[in-house]
């Protein structure tokens, strides 16, 4: 935090003399590479389909490609435009030095914070995926970060989690959150960690199967929740409701199958701190040079606050200068502090309105807290302009808790999204280019199935926030 530039100028250079003599080393001449310009003259930017061919070799058992330690471990994704799903490659340095450091910092800091906390006196519930032998070579294995990382624990580390190895790596979603709440409820739980959807569904779970009302009736001593994937804005009231307890602590994560890359390290920040020296050096690309044949990517010393960045990595697992799809905007510039604001292609621009996650998370916050509601799930879409109708955005939404007047919430939600957006404000004047949003209520479970039916229970998978098309919605309106 002191020092970031050299911290990442120093971690770049390890991380190319240690892969000079790969073979994706010496295709790009990194044993001759003396600076980040020359880096990234040689290095063009990469995707998962310009990669795929290199990682395709390492799923076959091929070592030395992209990075010189033995790749045992592979991370599944969402897919691309090509494929159902993303294999992207987690060397052992990456577990250790990045997902598990990421992992000791943000503890470090709560533990720091809180002197007195009773965190290594319980055990910590962690909500994960699952793993599958890899079919083209027994050797390596696939599945959920989530699942990767349990396997790889350390024995003391898994002396403190909860559920049982076989029960957290199951196939079967429902099934394990019911052998999950089952198992768990029998221990001295102290901390949860795992995607808020899906912490939702084991906690009601739990509450119905216990017939209480509040998680610390049945966990006493619990004190924390770590969550990540998605913005826990829209869930905060749930889960007050959920815990009934002032002194209940909750820190965010920015731990993404390509690496551990941010922290809430401070009791009620909204920012996260980039964590620098955990094998990832990073690049930030301005949005408007998104798809440009030679995009202009910026170093720490370069970026401005509340600008988006995409974001662009080389990591010790063998990405090089990959694009992970992610936006972000720099809150402070020292330390360097960062908030998540979407993905590349998760945005709405059909009518050049821009609305991005960030301000659609912000605006359902609103709405909620005006009308009383709680939200569980939501996905948005453009409606397009027809020859009788302005276009709109169409709201699909399940709530936990409904708004005492379902009008008053589309109408802050609208006028929230306007406060925040100035091109969605500008098309909304007097309904020229759109009309106000329209808001579908779904029965509780709809998302629930349409995931399930893509096979994406569980694990980091989630429901997409924003559409620049109707695919997805069309396809969740078919379970209505």
């Amino acid at each position: 935090m002191e020092n970031p530039d050299e911290t990442q100028y120093i971690l770049f250079k390890n991380l190319l003399h240690s892969a000079r003599n790969t073979i994706w080393g010496k295709d790009h001449d990194y044993a001759n590479i003396s600076s980040i310009k020359e880096f990234k003259e040689k290095v063009s930017i990469q995707d998962y389909d310009s990669l795929k061919p290199f990682i395709n070799r390492l799923l076959k058992g091929e070592h030395n490609v992209l990075w010189p330690s033995k790749i045992k471990w592979f991370a599944k994704s969402s897919g691309t435009t090509s494929d159902k799903s993303k294999f992207l490659p987690v060397s052992k340095e990456a577990i250790k030095d990045c997902h598990y450091e990421g992992t000791k910092d943000l503890l470090a800091s709560y533990c720091n914070e809180f002197p007195k906390s009773n965190l290594f006196d319980g055990k910590s519930l962690i909500i994960g995926g699952s793993h599958v032998i890899n079919e083209m070579d027994h050797n390596t294995h696939y599945g959920d970060l989530s699942a990767v990382l349990l396997q790889n624990m350390s024995l003391f580390a898994k002396a403190l989690r909860t559920p049982s190895l076989p029960i957290a790596l199951m196939d079967d979603f429902e099934k394990k959150i019911e052998l999950m709440a089952e198992e768990s409820s029998r221990e001295n739980v102290v901390s949860i960690s795992g995607v808020p959807t899906w912490t939702i569904v084991l906690i009601k779970y739990l509450l119905k199967m216990t017939g209480q009302k509040d998680l610390k009736k049945i966990w006493p001593n619990l004190e924390l929740y770590m969550h990540g994937g998605v913005s826990f804005a829209p869930y905060v009231e749930q889960f007050k409701g959920f815990i009934i307890d002032s002194n209940m602590h909750y820190r965010e994560t920015y731990n993404a199958s390509e690496g551990n890359f941010a922290a809430q390290l401070e009791e009620n920040a909204d920012d996260l701190v980039l964590l620098l020296e955990n094998g990832i050096f990073y690049e930030f690309m301005p949005v408007s040079e998104y798809e440009k044949e030679h995009p202009i990517t910026l170093q720490l010393d370069e970026v401005k606050i509340n600008e988006n960045y995409i974001l662009v990595i080389s990591t010790n697992a063998g990405l090089w200068r990959y694009v992970i799809g992610d936006t972000i905007k720099f809150t402070s510039t020292y330390p360097f502090k960062i908030k998540v604001t979407g993905r590349i292609k998760h945005f709405i621009n059909a009518f050049g309105e821009e609305v991005v996650v960030e301000n659609a998370e912000h605006a359902i916050t609103e709405a909620c807290k005006f009308t009383g509601a709680v939200v569980s799930e939501f996905t948005a879409a453009p409606v397009y302009f027809s020859d009788k109708e302005n276009g709109r955005h169409e709201w699909l939404i399940e709530f936990d808790k409904e708004p005492n007047d379902l009008i008053e919430f589309g109408d802050v939600l609208d006028k929230s999204l306007q406060s925040v957006n100035s091109d969605y404000e500008a098309k909304r004047f007097k309904d020229i280019a759109l009309k106000e949003p329209l808001i579908r209520v779904l029965e509780n479970g709809t998302f629930h199935k349409w995931l399930d039916s893509k096979d994406q229970l569980g694990g980091q998978h989630k429901v997409p926030r924003l559409s620049n098309d109707r695919k997805y919605l069309e396809e969740i309106l078919e379970f209505v």
